[in-house]
């Protein structure tokens, strides 16, 4: 994502518990020159001198066709527009354009293989893929980029990529729904109703009238815990009340008693006045 115009906002992301969550994984880098662009598809990307054909040949390749009402393609498809002109940019041939293609695509398919936080795995790869494509030990590595081309491919995928990390994991992944259920010692579970139950609580089924005139009251398992609980909720407001009483009585017992002193302090002034003037 290297511009901010170039970003859609995506669909409403479907909903997933966490008993479906993929926990992040550490991958191993590979040499993937090829993968994903092999020489033809290079050939007919060279050939491609505008931005709507290059954007229109890359759609092809990678089955992003539907860019235009699909607002997922389109950022996939500006990701990777804008990796191929970068590529072009730095002079890159044709198996370091299909070698760097490859390590963006990889790194976003890490990066959205599940919906929690693996920004550090992400970069992790990211470094393995670079030096394994720099540092020439067949067959587990070969010496595809120099120093100088490190240092670029890495200030880019800073810059672009991983700046907008959340971005893509926020369009390209799943939101992460969290139901909680509490389990109290000692109480019973509430039996499941049968299919007539829940019809009839769904209102599918009519209600005699002898039902609406005198509903049945069920027996809820946690009855006698909501009992217990405001019980004890009565107690100890009934205790807050009487603190705050009495507290209130000693308040203006202390209010009255400074009144008191108040209104005779003047009279007595003026009495012990009176008495020295004699």
């Amino acid at each position: 994502m290297a511009t901010e115009d170039s970003f859609s906002p995506p669909p409403q992301r479907p909903l997933m518990g966490p008993e479906s969550l993929n926990k992040p994984q550490t991958h191993k880098a590979k040499i993937c020159m090829w993968k994903y662009l092999d020489v033809h598809s290079m050939d007919l990307i060279n050939a491609a001198k505008t931005t709507d054909t290059l954007k229109s040949l890359l759609a092809e390749l990678l089955a992003l066709q539907d860019f235009e009402s699909n607002p997922r393609s389109a950022i996939l498809l500006d990701l990777y527009f804008y990796t191929i002109q970068f590529s072009r940019e730095q002079g890159f041939n044709r198996e370091q354009t299909s070698a760097f293609f490859s390590i963006v695509k990889d790194v976003h398919e890490t990066c959205v293989e599940t919906p929690l936080p693996n920004v550090e795995e992400c970069y992790n790869y990211f470094t393995e893929l670079i030096f394994c494509h720099s540092i020439r030990r067949p067959p587990f590595s070969i010496d595809l980029f120099d120093q100088d081309h490190l240092v670029l491919i890495t200030d880019y995928m800073i810059n672009t990529y991983f700046r907008h990390f959340k971005l893509y994991k926020y369009a390209f992944t799943p939101q992460v729904r969290l139901d909680i259920s509490l389990t109290y010692i000692g109480m019973p579970e509430p039996e499941p109703k049968d299919e007539e139950a829940a019809a009839e609580s769904a209102g599918l089924s009519p209600v005699p009238e002898e039902a609406e005139l005198t509903p049945v009251q069920e027996e809820s398992p946690t009855a006698a815990l909501r009992e217990y609980i405001a019980t004890q909720l009565n107690q100890e407001l009934a205790q807050l009340r009487l603190s705050v009483e009495e507290r209130l009585k000693t308040t203006e017992e202390q209010f009255a008693a400074k009144l008191v002193q108040l209104e005779k302090g003047p009279s007595a002034r003026k009495g012990s006045t009176r008495g020295r003037k004699k």
